[in-house]
């Protein structure tokens, strides 16, 4: 129970880092424009909200199942000890970057102003995803979690959803 609290906290802070690095510290250091009128006086900007909310709802499920069924949190320097594929990760592989990328979008929609250094700011972010999942994450997961990994990645696509979870259980007892 200790340990889960610990861990719990750890995410916490981290999610907190994530948070004010991508929303608060970048957009201030690349000069991002915001809105001067809130969602209150441009009806439109309310739009944000579902993405934002879905987005929160998925990385909250990513957190918890990082937690409770990988044993380790979202940092890469802190990760899961266990290969976690359950929750939203029975549907697609990176669901902690698509509701975090969600999130972003929401908030974009809500309170910043339509930019080109916006626009170059969310294209870098999805460049930059895509490289660290290529180059690091994904080598990374295959040689910690060795065969399981590999079958994951064959059930389970990175950026499309399936319409049904997959199920390791039904795929490692179709085999025996």
């Amino acid at each position: 129970m200790g340990q889960r609290i610990f861990l719990s906290f750890r995410s916490a802070l981290y999610i907190s880092g994530f948070m004010a690095l991508w929303l608060w510290i970048v957009p201030r250091w690349l000069e991002l424009p915001t809105s001067a009128s809130y969602p209150v006086s441009q009806p439109l900007r309310w739009l944000g909200v579902p993405p934002l909310l879905l987005g929160a709802a998925i990385a909250a499920n990513c957190f918890v199942n990082f937690v409770t069924s990988g044993s380790g949190t979202p940092a890469p320097f802190d990760a899961p000890r266990r290969l976690v594929v359950s929750g939203v990760y029975r549907y697609v592989r990176n669901p902690m970057y698509v509701g975090a990328g969600l999130f972003l979008a929401g908030c974009a929609i809500l309170f910043a102003d339509f930019s080109r250094t916006l626009l170059w700011y969310a294209l870098g972010l999805i460049a930059g995803v895509n490289l660290f999942i290529l180059v690091y994450e994904e080598p990374t997961l295959r040689h910690k979690f060795d065969g399981g990994y590999e079958e994951y990645c064959r059930n389970v696509s990175r950026w499309l959803p399936r319409v049904r979870p997959w199920n390791p259980e039904k795929t490692i007892s179709a085999k025996h």
